[in-house]
């Protein structure tokens, strides 16, 4: 796993990465991943990235000016990833009791790109800092920032596709911009939705919400001490945009293993052997199928402390993140 950082303006941010990578001879070019459809979602979305993240698109374009290349290269592949992607799953929950707080996630991807996964330190200027982690460059799948607000990411198949954000990018921002979950809430109130996916959000003032999210249907729901998302609706109000097909990446499974866990008596311990799988289905993929959990965050919100394991957490060690300095 990467551990990039980035620093200064977007732009420099963007343009100091993306000559890092070229002197490694790595130079990056995702257009013969993408179709018309694609390429025209993305010509079509552009004045939305626009209007609500203009500083999204000047980190691309410094990162494609480093990499001496065009937008073209990459532009359209990010913004289009999540509507037109079918293969991005993961686990989430956030709990507080008596004596903790914290916010865990597991990311379930396919094994050929677990090597190019990256946890990234942003700390950009008029921004607050934050450490994400990620398998698509720029965009963030979970992530805690500064002020101690954490927020992540589960896939859902999408069954409709519309102009507006990605579930990347709105982790993303939310990270960098919200110290509050309602300052989160009011972004995804007023931005247009482009993917299909569940966001957990908690900050440090005890809030927690559960948002089921896709371009027709926004549903957000404040949660008292306990949140908990995998890959797939469950709010009645998103009932039409439910995926109908086999379930063969155990969402449904993973979810009631969450649900059964006695969260007032979880202590961080509890919880990294929940995210190992100790106590059900949670990560116990088999690889040969293309698939395994390639990393896992705990962040404990009340004693500021970031953990990471990279890799499955049944077999590798959490590892304790020391790069981001909390501020609250």
């Amino acid at each position: 796993m990467y551990h990039s950082r980035w620093k200064k303006t977007h732009r420099e941010a963007g343009y100091i990465y993306g000559s890092r990578l070229l002197k490694k001879g790595i130079k990056l070019d995702f257009q013969s991943m993408l179709n018309q459809d694609r390429i025209d979602y993305a010509k079509a979305v552009y004045p939305i990235y626009q209007k609500y993240y203009p500083e999204i698109l000047e980190e691309m374009e410094g990162f494609v000016e480093g990499q001496g290349s065009s937008m073209e290269c990459i532009y359209p592949f990010l913004v289009t990833m999540y509507s037109f992607t079918l293969n991005n799953y993961c686990s989430m929950v956030a709990f507080k009791n008596d004596n903790n707080y914290i916010f865990a996630r597991n990311s379930d991807f396919l094994i050929n790109v677990e090597k190019l996964s990256d946890s990234p330190f942003y700390n950009l200027d008029s921004s607050y800092a934050f450490i994400g982690n990620t398998t698509a460059l720029m965009e963030i799948e979970d992530g805690i920032n500064e002020k101690g607000l954490a927020c992540g990411l589960t896939f859902i198949y999408p069954t409709t596709i519309g102009l507006g954000l990605n579930a990347g990018f709105l982790v993303r921002y939310i990270l960098e911009k919200c110290e509050t979950v309602d300052q989160a809430i009011n972004f995804l109130n007023s931005v247009p939705i482009g993917s299909s996916q569940c966001l957990l959000i908690a900050d440090r003032f005890n809030n927690i919400v559960e948002c089921e999210l896709n371009p027709n249907n926004k549903c957000i729901v404040r949660k008292q001490k306990l949140g908990y998302k995998t890959n797939h609706f469950i709010e009645k109000d998103m009932a039409e945009y439910v995926y109908e097909g086999e379930d063969d990446i155990f969402s449904h499974q993973r979810y009631e293993v969450i649900k059964k866990q006695d969260f007032s008596k979880y202590d961080l311990n509890s919880t990294f052997d929940l995210m190992k799988g100790k106590y059900g289905f949670m990560c116990q993929y088999d690889r040969k199928k293309g698939m395994d959990t390639i990393w896992s965050s705990v962040f404990d919100i009340k004693n500021k402390v970031i953990y990471r394991c990279e890799g499955n957490p049944s077999r590798k060690k959490f590892i304790i993140d020391k790069r981001l300095k909390f501020t609250y």
